[in-house]
């Protein structure tokens, strides 16, 4: 997809569109791409999440957009204050894929999976209907998301091209 209004959102990274746009963020693996929207007033937000949880955190000033506990609450109060209300968000995820195999699957190597668990229980908080959802596997994804359309476009080697 070509795109004038292109809005890149990189890894631990999130951004928000009103109107017209498109979000993009590329090398979802175990990361997990988040996108909210709101129809009525055509607000668009997605945040890129590294890791489920800000109490692990070892940076000195906190990304709060690496984090599924701190993204999801920022990106709400971000499309907020553009007139998006959270009781008519709809949420679509993409990613948390385990990428490598590793012997005894210890649950702090499941970051794929814990990172999808973490997003879902964030949005359960403010009651955000997930709409949709291409996660897990063992690869990669890029996803597209157009502000004026609420349409999810996912990419992947393996898979192609999906519209959710």
């Amino acid at each position: 997809m070509i795109q004038d209004n292109l809005i890149k959102v990189g890894m631990a990274d999130l951004n928000v569109a009103h109107l017209t746009g498109v979000l993009k963020t590329t090398g979802l693996g175990s990361c997990v791409g988040v996108t909210l929207y709101d129809s009525k007033v055509k607000v668009a937000g997605m945040a890129h999440v590294m890791l489920p949880s800000s109490d692990i955190a070892r940076e000195g000033k906190l990304n709060i957009a690496k984090y599924a506990d701190t993204a999801i609450p920022e990106m709400i109060r971000m499309m907020e204050a553009l007139g998006a209300q959270p009781r008519r968000m709809e949420a679509k995820l993409a990613g948390g894929s385990q990428m490598f195999a590793f012997g005894g699957q210890s649950d702090t190597m499941r970051i794929g999976p814990r990172n999808v668990d973490s997003c879902k229980d964030q949005l359960k908080r403010y009651s955000i209907s997930i709409v949709a959802e291409d996660t897990g596997g063992n690869y990669g994804r890029t996803i597209e998301f157009n502000c004026e359309t609420g349409i999810l476009l996912l990419r992947s080697v393996q898979h192609g091209v999906k519209e959710l």
